[in-house]
């Protein structure tokens, strides 16, 4: 592969090979610089970007079952997250669909050793991205933090969405009066009525053990209503519009 033809952002990407095996001796060192030139703020891909995902599915293969291997694992996730949908002909998850299915192999096994609940979700987020699930690879934070910010989708009051207390609940999140705010409860969704990602989030989660993170996961694709005008919305679909995502939650 001739590198000097690709890309990434700061140019010409012939420098990168040799990034690529100073990160590979050192991935949690390494990663913010490979970052700041493959996929700056997370949030932004370069040709040179997807042409990295083979030598980062052998990197992360090397250090498979050590601890070195989850920054690979979320140098690559970020990476695939950038990617249209599944279903773009010709687009970087049909194209590097080798590597892709690696690192989703790799993931798999990660999760298994993950270890502590942050590490969990992280990984959770790689392997939604190596499948091509868009807007919740990006946005799982929460399910770690118990924390997301959203907007009620009638009056725009800006929201506190409590997810990891023992009574969820929803709160203005500007509230600047004395004493506290109205906190609306927040209702889980039953395991049965979950749609397309959460019910495969969840089992996920069951399955491995990680209770929390299943909790929150049905509390995050629950509902719950504005404290001010009282208008009820699905907690996910203003999560994800309060990040700039549309529609997000697809039935069961």
């Amino acid at each position: 592969m001739d590198w000097s033809l690709l890309t990434d952002a700061c140019g010409p990407a012939d420098h990168l090979p040799a990034l690529l095996e100073r990160f590979a001796a050192d991935p949690a060192a390494r990663w913010p610089e490979l970052m700041d030139h493959l996929c700056p703020q997370l949030d932004t891909a370069y040709p040179a970007s997807w042409a990295a995902l083979p030598r980062l599915a052998q990197i992360a293969a090397a250090h498979d079952g050590t601890t070195h291997a989850v920054p690979v694992l979320s140098a690559a996730g970020a990476i695939a997250s950038c990617a249209p949908g599944p279903g773009t002909v010709g687009g970087p998850l049909d194209e590097f669909a080798t590597p892709l299915g690696e690192l989703h192999r790799l993931a798999t096994g990660a999760l298994s050793r993950a270890a502590d609940q942050e590490q969990y979700v992280l990984l959770l987020s790689c392997l939604l991205s190596f499948e091509g699930v868009e807007v919740w690879d990006r946005c799982l934070d929460g399910l770690h933090t118990g924390e997301y910010e959203a907007c009620c989708p009638w009056c725009g009051l800006l929201l506190e969405v409590e997810l990891g207390t023992d009574l969820p609940y929803c709160a203005d999140a500007e509230y600047s009066l004395p004493g506290e705010p109205e906190r609306v409860p927040l209702r889980p969704a039953g395991p049965d009525r979950l749609g397309v990602p959460a019910a495969q989030l969840y089992a996920r989660a069951v399955a491995d053990g990680w209770v929390e993170v299943a909790r929150a996961v049905l509390r995050l694709f629950g509902s719950s209503a504005c404290p001010d005008c009282g208008t009820e919305f699905v907690v996910a679909v203003q999560v994800a519009a309060a990040r700039g995502f549309g529609v997000v939650v697809r039935p069961v």
